[in-house]
């Protein structure tokens, strides 16, 4: 299936926040220009690398650097061949975990570790519901996470939920008493569920209430007629970033299996 970021959906996304949307052969490229400098093009899991259309685009586009995501590693020895080098800092994640939402729910469950089936059965009187006001989601996120985390600005999160429209869901997870305990954004494009961004407050931490509302996503994307659900990223010991541990530890609890890419790309060109 095709990743999200070649979705007709996602190109609209990003050309709502300020990047030009190319697409030829059902590839989507994304250019973001620069004044004087010229431009940065990135392609991210094509279903395949065409060179004489990127190079086009770069002549097009003034291109300084093209960052190329391959999504196999058959295209590695293209992507060298023409000069591409391996990045050490990836854009995108470059592991994750994918589960099968052809199975019945009943069997997803199942195939939960136990320390995910105990959270779901202690926090089941916590309540999941959709919210309709994106900026007060925005206001909920920023109140949980401080300053430890940066967030994004409303507008484009107005732009995901405009461009994906009910292939977009905004969760909130509440106590019994309707506090907030944690808040997730859901996706759907091509047949593919995505847990997308989430936050937890203290509460919710507590409480486990992460369990809930990530178990709610799935049913959700399950519900919309997608075959898989993906984590969009876990930690990956090629490119280490411990901070990604702690929340690996959590979505490995879904159970799944583990997909791997082979990372970013780059190539720096002096623009024609």
């Amino acid at each position: 299936m095709k990743d999200i970021r070649q979705s007709t959906q996602y190109a609209d996304y990003l050309s709502k926040t300020g990047w030009i949307a190319e697409r030829a052969s059902g590839i989507n490229s994304f250019i973001r220009k620069f004044p004087i400098v010229g431009s940065v093009i990135k392609i991210q899991r094509p279903e395949k690398i065409e060179m004489d259309k990127i190079n086009k685009l770069a002549k097009k586009y003034r291109a300084l650097q093209i960052i190329v995501e391959p999504k196999n590693t058959t295209d590695i020895g293209l992507l060298i061949k023409n000069g591409y080098k391996l990045s050490k800092s990836p854009y995108l994640p470059t592991k994750t975990l994918q589960i099968d939402l052809t199975k019945p729910k009943e069997k997803i469950f199942q195939n939960l570790l136990k320390d995910a089936r105990h959270a779901l059965r202690k926090t089941s009187r916590s309540g999941v519901e959709t919210s309709s006001d994106i900026e007060d989601f925005r206001n909920l996120w920023k109140k949980s996470v401080g300053r430890r985390r940066c967030i994004p600005p409303l507008k484009p999160l107005l732009a995901l939920k405009k461009s994906f429209d009910d292939k977009c869901t905004f969760y909130l997870c509440t106590d019994p008493s309707k506090q907030i305990r944690a808040g997730a954004i859901f996706l759907v494009a091509d047949g593919m569920g995505y847990y997308w961004q989430a936050f937890t407050n203290k509460e919710g931490r507590r409480a486990l209430a992460q369990y809930n509302i990530v178990w709610e996503g799935i049913l959700w994307a399950k519900r919309l007629g997608a075959k898989i659900f993906d984590f969009e990223g876990i930690y990956d010991e090629r490119f280490p970033n411990k901070s990604w541990l702690g929340f690996t530890h959590f979505k490995k609890s879904f159970g799944g299996i583990v997909v791997e890419y082979p990372g970013a790309f780059i190539k720096t060109r002096l623009p024609l």
